[in-house]
């Protein structure tokens, strides 16, 4: 399902769209913590549309591929730190570049 373009979904909204129930989103949002809706002041979830996008992709991580709930956020936490074709090398390279240049910006 296509995701709506707004700001905010109510947790009704995204159970609609990802065809999990309430209480699996409220329970995943314990489990990962790249789940983390806002709250109204009355203590209503606002989820944006990038906590939609996340639960989507562990829904497909876990219900089509698979995986257990601790692989998936193994796997989640891998994308994080780098995409598949960075190597370590090429990692530290640019961290090496990036340190250089604020060693640079200190000394002027």
């Amino acid at each position: 399902m296509k995701i709506p373009d707004k700001l905010y979904f109510k947790i009704g909204e995204v159970s609609k769209i990802s065809g999990l129930p309430a209480y699996v989103l409220r329970f995943w949002e314990n489990e990962f913590a790249c789940i983390r809706p806002k709250r109204t002041s009355a203590g209503q979830r606002l989820y944006r549309k990038n906590d939609v996008e996340m639960v989507l992709k562990i829904r497909h991580l876990l219900h089509e591929k698979k995986f257990t709930i601790q692989g998936a956020k193994q796997h989640l936490s891998s994308q994080k730190t780098g995409t598949a074709g960075d190597t370590p090398t090429k990692l530290l390279t640019e961290l090496k570049t990036e340190l250089e240049s604020i060693r640079d910006l200190l000394q002027s």
